[in-house]
């Protein structure tokens, strides 16, 4: 009987602890289950916010959502604040949903969510409002500009938050600029300066100034600015033969490059006008010859000019003869060989080792040229060896005279001394010793 008694009371024990427990679990899950849950919110200024709270395990208690200057603006379902902007999406015992269309930069800022229990739970979301940039502006440019001026390029943007970025393309390639930010209240003004020293091949180049911001992520701001350049002209010749030959077509064009266009341009001929010919015709910057001759030969000129300056070229033509053919064969060849095409384009026809047609005095007059300087040339080696040995000579007959003098009483000397001596004591009674060569 005391067995089963304190059975008993140990299942009752077992039991009354597993109630305490799933109590109490019950009651945390439901303490826990009601904290709102909010998420922080970003928006481009002009665009729509959605502000959503929830709960788990609501107990029918009512949400409330308010505004950074603690405004109620919606309580559960009912609209609290005149706002047009704010209106209801979802509203249960779970969920607060609103949202606020046209958003500006005033409306950034911490929104409470609060869930009406004992004590009153909130959570608070922070809304953040992009700045969209203005549209940028190009300022400084000059129009038209003149080559060698120093002119300075700015773009401006305002309105953005955060600050923009801007970045300068010249044409399509990126180039640096100088990069200035302001702040003026929530928002950023931002500035890009471009310095140029502007020069002929900047005529027509588009200078574009380009708007980064996350704001703009789809479409990006810019704007583009071409610049006109004003420079003087410069002046070069074109001709279509490099070889001119008589009867041949020739024209020659003057290409000039000029901002304003130097239009018309001038040609003339060894600084005069040119000559009256229906051969040569003038067509806006071309000159042709329809047929030359050796009347054409000179220095043709092409000026051109505008307001900023003169540029002008010259071409020196000279008229080469028309290519003389071989004189017909008699017999016709079985294979007939065609004419050297160089040496008819690359020759004169007047120089007689080229065309065939000798000179028929040219074999005897460079004979007679070689005869007399053959001549020449043997007097000249004739007289040097005739001089040679007559100052052999010379120079032979004095140094045997010395000889024969100093050796004069030295046969019979002892000595040095007494060489001399002797040679002195005979000199006025001995026959002087002479040699002679033959």
């Amino acid at each position: 009987m005391n067995v089963k008694s304190h059975l008993i009371f140990t299942l009752y024990t077992i039991y009354g602890i597993l109630l305490k427990v799933m109590a109490s679990k019950g009651k945390v899950r439901g303490i826990s289950g009601q904290y709102p849950l909010v998420q922080n919110v970003t928006v481009t200024a002009g665009g729509t916010a959605n502000l959503t709270c929830r709960v788990e395990y609501n107990d029918n208690t009512s949400l409330q959502w308010s505004n950074p200057a603690q405004q109620t603006l919606f309580f559960g379902d009912k609209k609290a604040l005149r706002d047009n902007r704010i209106e209801l999406v979802r509203a249960t015992s779970s969920e607060l949903t609103i949202s606020i269309s046209d958003v500006t930069l005033s409306d950034e800022g911490l929104y409470t969510c609060s869930l009406f229990t004992m004590p009153v739970r909130t959570a608070k979301a922070y809304l953040t409002v992009f700045g969209v940039p203005e549209k940028p502006k190009i300022n400084g440019l000059t129009k038209p500009a003149m080559e060698g001026d120093r002119i300075t390029l700015t773009c401006i943007t305002q309105g953005s938050k955060p600050a923009a970025d801007l970045r300068w393309f010249r044409n399509e390639q990126e180039v640096t600029g100088a990069k200035e930010v302001n702040a003026s209240g929530k928002t950023f003004t931002v500035r890009s300066s471009l310095q140029l020293l502007v020069n002929r091949n900047d005529d027509g180049v588009a200078y574009t100034c380009r708007v980064d911001h996350v704001a703009l992520a789809q479409a990006p701001q810019q704007a583009t600015e071409v610049l006109e350049v004003h420079y003087a002209p410069r002046v070069e010749i074109i001709h279509s033969l490099a070889v001119p030959q008589e009867g041949q077509y020739l024209k020659l064009e003057c290409v000039s490059r000029g901002n304003p266009s130097p239009d018309p341009v001038m040609w003339t001929k060894d600084g005069g006008e040119l000559p009256d010919l229906d051969r040569i015709i003038v067509e806006g910057r071309e000159l042709t010859f329809t047929s030359l001759n050796k009347t054409d030969n000179g220095t043709y000129r092409c000026e051109a000019s505008n307001h900023l300056g003169t540029s002008s070229a010259e071409y020196v033509l000279y008229v080469y003869d028309d290519p003389t053919t071989p004189p017909p064969s008699t017999t016709s060849p079985l294979h007939p060989i065609p004419p050297d095409p160089t040496v008819q384009l690359g020759t004169h026809a007047s120089d007689p080792t080229v065309t065939g047609s000798r000179d028929p005095n040219a074999l005897g007059q460079h004979g007679t040229d070689h005869a007399l300087i053959g001549g020449v040339v043997a007097v000249v080696v004739f007289v040097t060896l005739c001089l040679i040995i007559v100052l052999g000579r010379y120079l032979a007959r004095h140094k045997g005279t010395y000889l024969t003098n100093e050796a004069k009483g030295a046969d019979d000397a002892p000595d040095a001394d007494t060489a001399i001596i002797n040679a002195e004591g005979h000199h006025a009674h001995a026959e002087e010793k002479k040699e002679y060569f033959i």
